[in-house]
């Protein structure tokens, strides 16, 4: 079936189930330095940028830049550390991965992570060469809900965003997808269903998506 259109994978809670690394990597990191650090508040940042993260978790207080970015460093070496020991994918993301490869989509990834995590979370899918685009949050200068991370991606594939759907977990994601104006799949997971009730269609989990399916609800624009 081939096909001029794109998906862009956010990576956290959407192509591995990273809630647990992450929330275990912040936990650690802040008790190093003698912070105490709850599951609500990292529920609260999640699917964030780490420079957005501190922002929300210290409003008022200044950060130097090169503090924020040495205990933000420290988080996701710490991260990388867990998942290169325990590696969940999400059920069904290499098969969907996959099934739209072959179907002829372009395939990209739009994540507020840092590289060094994709291209980790990519190497233990055994998929790197499927994603013709990857930008992460060091690719970009603002973070979700803030549609510069996938209008990037869209325009490294070389293709127009509302060509494109983006598949996403976190309420920020969905909203930044409709903000590039691009098709917009939340998958279930880390969030509850009324908090993704902005998406095109949510769905329970991969098994829901085929590539007819994800070109259909596209071609609904």
């Amino acid at each position: 079936m081939p096909t001029s259109f794109a998906v862009i994978f956010d990576v956290d809670g959407v192509l591995t189930d990273s809630y647990i690394p992450h929330c275990k990597s912040w936990e650690r990191m802040f008790a190093e330095i003698g912070v105490e650090f709850n599951d609500e508040q990292f529920r609260s940042t999640f699917g964030r940028t780490n420079r957005d993260i501190f922002a929300q978790l210290y409003p008022g207080e200044s950060m130097s830049a090169e503090r924020s970015k040495e205990l933000g460093d420290r988080k996701e070496l710490l991260y990388r550390e867990i998942i290169n020991e325990n590696f969940t994918p999400l059920p069904g993301a290499v098969e969907l991965i996959d099934a739209l490869s072959a179907a002829g989509f372009k395939l990209g990834v739009g994540s507020s992570g840092p590289p060094e995590n994709v291209k980790l979370t990519l190497e233990k899918l055994g998929r790197v060469g499927k994603f013709g685009a990857v930008v992460t949050g060091a690719d970009v200068t603002h973070g979700k809900p803030n549609p510069e991370v996938f209008l990037k991606a869209a325009d490294r594939l070389g293709i127009s965003p509302n060509d494109c759907a983006v598949i996403e977990d976190a309420p920020q994601g969905i909203e930044a997808a409709n903000a590039a104006g691009m098709t917009s799949i939340g998958v279930l997971g880390t969030t509850t269903r009324d908090k993704l009730s902005h998406a095109r269609l949510v769905v329970e989990g991969h098994h829901e998506l085929t590539p007819e399916r994800i070109t259909a609800l596209i071609k609904q624009r």
